[in-house]
């Protein structure tokens, strides 16, 4: 059984669950895994957090939650529609169309609380439930061949800007690539410097480039290139408490998708990033840290995904000479220099 055919039969599953209450004279509930603070659980074992056992209960016997249960299966009946005619419905789409409903939503953010309710409940990603996000994910660039549908498409091919990953990146499927490694980079600045000198080549690569914060068909399409293609996954950032946060989704996962970092998250990832170490052994150009970077590198010491030895040596010592760094600043060197001296020798030493 493939992914869309669980989907729908989860969300056929939800509304027999409703009706079958209804039948034998029982208020209708329904479970709701809960995704409180409390609730949230960084596995050692599995390196990223997962839910835990806690839940609620939503009853149409009260009041107060018989809007909420009322929209959830309002969601849950269209995504029902989406996955049958095999369509996609933007979240935005999603929230304009509820205008239709007795049950409409206050605002997209709330339509959005909803959906990952009924992500949650019935243990599936809003993308296997027909329900896309409105940003693109990443841009790929090396040798990977793939098929969407009947078209085949070569990321090497398909132009500078290389190939985009869609929202419906398990649909897609591997045909074959010519590559040893995916190495990841935060800006798009960078992106497009490493596809210019030919890092792909280089480095028998695949570059991808995150776009900031990695879209979810983003950290989904690097998990699968791990597991499915056996490719080691390099995370080059900024050197700042937000590019090291950036990188640690894509490794260990988000505490907001506790319920979807099994499908996410890809734990044997490194960091290929600047650290306080390349700002000082570099001599990089710098910005001084300010107030909110100090504390969410404090922040960072107390967060169990950061609590390797790697992590808080450079963490400390970002701390200590009160000093921050981007990508670009190798540019001090030349355009070249980040391909020609500082990758290699930054793989030599992670890779040896």
């Amino acid at each position: 059984m493939n992914r869309r055919e669980i989907a729908l039969q989860k969300l056929k599953g939800l509304g027999e669950m409703i009706i079958e209450d209804v039948a034998q004279n029982k208020v209708p509930r329904i479970k709701v895994p809960s995704r409180s603070t409390s609730n949230i659980i960084y596995d050692d074992k599995k390196r990223h957090y997962i839910l835990g056992e806690k839940y609620g209960v939503r009853s149409m016997g009260n009041v107060k939650q018989i809007k909420k249960i009322a929209q959830m299966l309002y969601i849950a009946n269209f995504c029902k529609d989406l996955v049958k005619k095999n369509k996609t419905a933007t979240l935005r789409e999603l929230y304009y169309v509820s205008e239709g409903w007795d049950v409409d939503f206050a605002d997209q953010q709330e339509s959005n609380i909803i959906g990952e309710d009924l992500e949650v409940t019935l243990g599936m990603t809003r993308e296997d439930l027909g329900l896309l996000p409105e940003e693109d994910g990443a841009a790929v660039y090396g040798e990977l061949t793939v098929r969407e549908g009947d078209i085949e498409i070569n990321a090497l091919k398909a132009g500078k800007s290389g190939y985009t990953i869609p929202p419906t990146i398990d649909e897609v499927e591997f045909i074959d690539h010519d590559v040893e490694r995916v190495i990841a980079v935060e800006t798009m600045g960078m992106y497009h410097r490493l596809v210019q000198e030919k890092a792909y080549k280089k480095f028998d690569s695949l570059i991808v480039g995150l776009k900031g914060q990695a879209a979810r068909a983003t950290r989904r399409f690097l998990k699968r290139v791990n597991d499915e293609l056996n490719l080691p996954i390099y995370i080059c950032n900024d050197g700042d408490p937000w590019g090291f946060h950036i990188a640690m989704v894509i490794i260990s996962g988000s505490a907001k998708l506790a319920h979807v970092n099994h499908e996410l998250a890809t734990p044997d990832a490194r960091f290929l990033g600047v650290t306080a170490s390349d700002i000082i052994n570099y001599d990089l150009p710098t910005d001084p840290l300010k107030d909110i970077d100090i504390l969410r590198l404090k922040e960072l010491l107390r967060d169990p995904r950061y609590k390797d030895d790697f992590w808080k040596r450079e963490i400390k010592k970002m701390l200590k000479i009160g000093k921050k760094a981007e990508q670009q600043s190798f540019s001090k060197y030349g355009l070249e220099y980040v391909v020609d001296t500082y990758l290699p020798e930054k793989l030599d030493e992670i890779e040896t």
